[in-house]
């Protein structure tokens, strides 16, 4: 995989405003912001490069108003790294290939890995399968 790297500057010039705050400077965007992504097959790839993040057979309703997913699309996508931001300890994803913070994972999800990757939907950009 090569890695993106740009500059601040570029980031903030090719992203809307939201998608920049929550993908370069670690924001969350407001609960239930993204109840309409589409429920057909297709894969939901990173805003910031176009990197295939989740498949959308593995979309599920968390009711916590973020995307979740019980898995990505490939591990070698999605890294990990903990965050101890608002006196907790949580386990922050970003996407492998450019950086983008994407939202947390938690052991609280459903079968068959028990994951919930909770999205931030600012981050994501839908590519319906066939297209």
């Amino acid at each position: 995989m090569d890695k993106i790297v740009k500059t601040d500057a570029e980031w903030r010039a090719q992203l809307p405003e939201l998608a920049y705050k929550v993908t370069r400077k670690h924001a969350t965007e407001r609960a239930f912001s993204h109840d309409d992504f589409p429920k057909q097959p297709g894969i939901f790839s990173c805003v910031c490069c176009g990197e295939p993040l989740f498949d959308a057979a593995t979309k599920f309703d968390s009711g916590t108003g973020w995307p979740s997913f019980w898995q990505p699309v490939s591990a070698t996508n999605v890294g990990e790294k903990t965050d101890r931001s608002f006196f907790m300890r949580r386990t922050e994803v970003h996407c492998a290939r450019c950086e983008a913070h994407l939202g947390h994972v938690f052991p609280d999800g459903p079968a068959p890995t028990g994951l919930r990757y909770c999205i931030n939907g600012v981050a994501l950009r839908f590519d319906p399968k066939g297209e």
